[in-house]
């Protein structure tokens, strides 16, 4: 119990959004960046849309003050200019977006996919597992076991 002493009676040591498990330790501010796509200008304007105090810990936050993070959290593209998303002009809908979490990943597999069933250059060096943007493989990027110099037996 004595944890709990030092963090109240309601803290939670783990908070849940974006499918990201938060330390509960840390402020608003900081805990934010653990979600994928939250840097630390986004998370003070997320928590300031959200009306939330910045620096308090996130384990304190009542159920309504964590869905009014997640509520803007889900509305980025609402109140962020265009050139902070990290999705511009996307190539299907050619919207600008701001994605979060597991949607980055699945996002760019996607267009990986994609590059390969166009049969692109790109395409074709991300399915030799091969560099992608032009670095010479001669000397480095090599892959699979190290090989070294071999003794002649006497």
């Amino acid at each position: 119990m004595a944890k709990n002493e030092e963090f109240g009676e309601d803290f939670r040591f783990l908070v849940r959004m974006v499918n990201t498990d938060l330390d509960g330790k840390l402020n608003v501010v900081n805990a934010l960046t653990g979600i994928k796509g939250v840097n630390h200008r986004l998370s003070r304007i997320v928590t300031t849309q959200a009306n939330v105090p910045l620096y308090e810990r996130i384990g304190n936050m009542t159920d309504a003050q964590i869905d009014a993070i997640n509520q803007a959290l889900e509305s980025i593209e609402d109140y962020t200019p265009v050139w902070m998303r990290n999705r511009r002009m996307d190539p299907v809908s050619g919207d600008d977006a701001h994605m979060v979490g597991t949607e980055i990943d699945l996002t760019l597999e996607e267009d990986i996919n994609s590059l390969k069933k166009i049969k692109s250059w790109k395409g074709h060096r991300h399915e030799r597992n091969l560099p992608v943007r032009g670095q010479r493989t001669k000397a480095n990027g090599r892959t699979g076991a190290t090989v070294g110099v071999q003794r002649k037996k006497k």
